[in-house]
């Protein structure tokens, strides 16, 4: 159940023809400035913070231990703020349930506008989020999604792949 990542919790909210692509090792971020772009800001923004590679599938920006688990994800903008939440309320949740933290908080840092937001898993983001998985996982077992433009596309990885 939890063999998803964030990146796929991610793209399900922004493309689902991403998520399939992604999902079936169809990677082109690699290409595209605005991802590079993002690299450099956690990299400038967050010098001596170290990002966390967990099982292979959870990837936290940077982690910080107090009196509870802080876990932190920097995100450029906020125009995709639903799924930059979902995505890090999936990685307390992976936290929670899989590594049996219980103690968790979760910061989206956005340093290009100097915002921190505070993120908190409740019961109902849990619940919401085993729906997603579940979403994804039907997504991904299904055929390829017909791309389906949209404002965002031109920006994307995939643009060409979808729309050539």
């Amino acid at each position: 159940m939890l063999n998803i990542n964030g990146t796929q919790i991610n793209y399900y909210f922004i493309c689902k023809t991403k998520l399939w692509l992604f999902s079936h090792n169809i990677r082109l971020e690699h290409e595209s400035d605005i991802v590079a772009l993002g690299k450099q800001l956690h990299e400038d923004s967050f010098k001596k913070e170290k990002e966390f590679l967990i099982d292979d599938l959870i990837n936290i920006d940077f982690i910080k231990i107090n009196d509870s688990v802080e876990i932190h994800e920097i995100k450029k903008t906020q125009k995709m703020e639903e799924s930059h939440i979902y995505q890090l309320l999936y990685y307390m949740f992976y936290l929670k349930n899989k590594k049996d933290i219980k103690n968790i908080k979760g910061f989206l840092n956005y340093p290009n506008i100097r915002k921190k937001k505070t993120i908190e898993l409740t019961e109902e983001n849990e619940i919401d989020l085993l729906k997603i998985i579940e979403n994804i996982e039907d997504i991904i077992n299904k055929p390829m999604p017909m791309p389906k433009k949209s404002r965002i596309c031109s920006k994307c990885a995939y643009f060409e792949f979808c729309f050539s």
